[in-house]
């Protein structure tokens, strides 16, 4: 009986101690998500600003033990005794973060257009927000159409006849000299401000475009990738660059890669909200796997994969630094930009016979016709025909 009793006694104790660990751990929970929402309220208080000749945001707070170690344990803020303020680097990093306003547009471009035409700049990129573009493509448009703004100078750009519009499309192709491609961008982005600001749909009836250049997608061969990879040391800039190639990820893709969109199980990565803001589903190469782990171990990113400095995204100037110096390290003379590890992975699935809807699933292609264009250089009855002058 003794001995039930203790045995009752010492359950009683396990139990009790379960509970409170139970309870520890949700009160720990409950303490983290105040933290967060601490983070978002008025308990914080940032301001850019310039400390030691560098951009940075100031965190001003009330003197609080919590608040101090929220702060560091989401950013690597500095304390300068100075200026008696936390401090971290004015990055798009911290500024989305903090939820304040990204540094893409706006500030230069309003300072260099005439005050007759600002409100009409302020009209345009509410549209375009309201519209639900995405911020590359915002600070493209604005860009573009800031050009016109600044041309017609004290103009109002709203009076702009068809005629003075086409005019100015001449200027932009005889004086300026651009491209094909640039001048599709800039009629774009003014289209959008007649069409989708002013609703004036007609106006550019009789404004023609120049035809584009036809152009093929640059491929580097499997042998060239080989040598190009067996030339990166760092592990993480050759696993950046094989995962370019073996998922097809556009450039902005592998910076936005997240550890959570990985699944391991499935062998598979979530491409989350990519061009056209759409999702898709990409394989992750079994070859990888190992590698993957490995570099997760040794340099443990929270957030994102691949993350820079004040852990941050990896930025895209980066990504094409290390895929230019792989490139230089391998002595592939070829005129290419990252994006044409995309376009091998294209290249090389149709030459291993993959089904071209399941390449144009892969890639996150709209049309048949865009992922059709690798056809061109997969052809193999186009490459067995002999030159005439190997007949003499």
């Amino acid at each position: 009986m003794r001995y039930n009793l203790k045995l009752r006694i010492s359950y009683r104790m396990i139990w009790k101690i379960f509970l409170n660990f139970v309870y520890t751990m949700l009160n720990t929970q409950l303490v983290m998500e105040n933290h967060l929402e601490i983070f978002q309220s008025d308990a914080y208080c940032f301001e850019a600003g310039e400390h030691k000749n560098k951009s940075v945001i100031w965190i001003s707070f009330p003197y609080h033990q919590q608040l101090i170690n929220h702060l560091k344990s989401h950013t690597n803020a500095k304390w300068s005794s100075s200026n008696k303020k936390w401090h971290v680097a004015d990055v798009p990093h911290y500024r989305k973060l903090f939820r304040l306003e990204l540094k893409n547009y706006g500030k230069s471009a309003m300072t260099a257009i005439d005050a007759v035409n600002q409100p009409a700049l302020n009209q345009y990129i509410e549209q375009l927000q309201l519209k639900g573009y995405s911020p590359n493509t915002i600070k493209t448009y604005v860009a573009e159409f800031a050009q016109l703004l600044k041309s017609i100078k004290a103009f109002p750009v709203h009076q702009l006849s068809a005629e003075k519009l086409r005019s100015y499309f001449l200027y932009c192709i005889n004086e300026l000299k651009l491209s094909e491609n640039m001048i599709h961008s800039r009629m774009n982005a003014v289209k959008f401000y007649f069409e989708q600001v002013l609703h004036r749909e007609k106006i550019f009836l009789d404004i023609p475009r120049p035809k584009k250049p036809s152009t093929l997608p640059k491929a580097i061969s499997t042998q060239d990738i080989k040598k190009m990879l067996g030339m990166v040391e760092n592990p993480k800039h050759r696993l950046l660059l094989k995962l370019c190639y073996g998922m097809g990820l556009r450039v902005s893709e592998i910076v936005n890669l997240k550890i959570m969109d990985i699944d391991s199980k499935r062998m598979q990565v979530l491409v989350n909200q990519s061009k056209g803001k759409k999702d898709r589903y990409v394989n992750l190469p079994e070859s990888i796997l190992e590698e993957l782990r490995a570099y997760y171990l040794e340099y443990q990113p929270k957030e994102f994969l691949f993350e820079g400095h004040y852990g941050a995204q990896y930025s895209v100037r980066s990504v094409q630094a290390v895929f230019k110096n792989a490139m230089k390290k391998a002595k592939i003379n070829k005129k290419v930009g990252v994006h044409s590890l995309r376009h091998s992975y294209a290249t090389h699935l149709i030459e291993q016979g993959t089904d071209i809807r399941f390449v144009q699933e892969l890639l996150g292609h709209k049309d048949i016709k865009t992922t059709m264009m690798y056809t061109h250089l997969t052809d193999p009855t186009k490459r067995k025909i002999k030159s005439p002058l190997d007949n003499l």
